[in-house]
């Protein structure tokens, strides 16, 4: 399990402000419609951002964390996994049964999902060229990492503690690592059992063999799921990861000493 109902993403609000923001529906290649949430920030946005849920799909952590992101001037789309097996996220009761949906997911389903929203991002903005990143927890880190291999024109994808083996019919990232493109960036807890470091040496050498530019951290003794206001033993890791995915779409560099 990931974020909890009452988690939230422990990041400082942006300098900027949300113009508009709502739930949306859209429709997949295959005439489904799911879930979103977008947020578009007050002037032009330097981004675009796919936001990829953890197993929970659209819970309120990721209506603000799309709101954050806007305030940081990005328009961030946040999307749900489960419109052909479940009601609306939004109607959804808080004692919800997500564990059959995720298991009833396919990586085509999830891909074209993926594409109709990436296509929402661009045909909505005055400049469909900007960057377009995708960012994804967990299962949806697992999701971001794929999402580089479905010719999308990503600048990056972003994965937090996210799921490096295959489930489902989604394949391990590493075995799609020659696939991929744009850049790759990894955020791991030190002292998470889902994500053993096994596992994100074996994805990080599939990359440095792809010749895929990519950048892994990982923040000893951090947990699962850390990214969560709740836990503020975690915080210094938590800020250095919000630095690292702002360095990361804004183009950045880290500075020696701050992750």
């Amino acid at each position: 399990m990931c974020y909890d109902l009452d988690s939230s993403p422990p990041m400082l609000a942006g300098p900027g402000s949300v113009a508009t923001s709502g739930h949306l529906a859209i429709e997949s290649g295959d005439g489904t419609r799911f879930s979103a949430f977008q947020a578009r920030p007050d002037g032009a946005a330097a981004a675009a951002v796919l936001v990829l849920p953890d197993v929970r799909g659209l819970v309120p952590y990721y209506v603000d964390l799309t709101c954050r992101l806007a305030e940081h001037g990005f328009d961030a789309l946040a999307i749900d996994y489960f419109g052909r097996t479940a009601p609306p996220a939004e109607d959804r009761p808080a004692d919800f049964e997500y564990h059959p949906h995720v298991d009833a997911t396919t990586f085509a389903q999830l891909g074209g999902d993926v594409r109709a929203a990436a296509g929402r991002l661009r045909t909505d903005s005055a400049d469909p060229d900007r960057p377009l990143f995708a960012i994804g927890f967990c299962f949806g880190g697992r999701l971001s990492f794929l999402s580089a291999t479905l010719e999308l024109g990503l600048a990056g994808a972003i994965g937090l503690h996210s799921g490096l083996g295959p489930r489902n019919d989604l394949p391990a990232p590493a075995d799609r690592a020659s696939q991929m493109e744009g850049s790759v960036l990894g955020l791991f807890g030190g002292a998470d059992p889902s994500v053993p470091p096994e596992a994100v040496a074996a994805f990080d050498a599939a990359l440095e063999t792809a010749g895929v530019d990519h950048r892994f951290v990982t923040y000893p003794g951090v947990p699962h799921s850390f990214f969560d206001r709740k836990w503020e033993e975690y915080a210094a890791a938590s800020s250095a990861a919000w630095a690292e995915v702002l360095a990361f779409i804004g183009g950045r560099a880290i500075p020696a000493g701050e992750s």
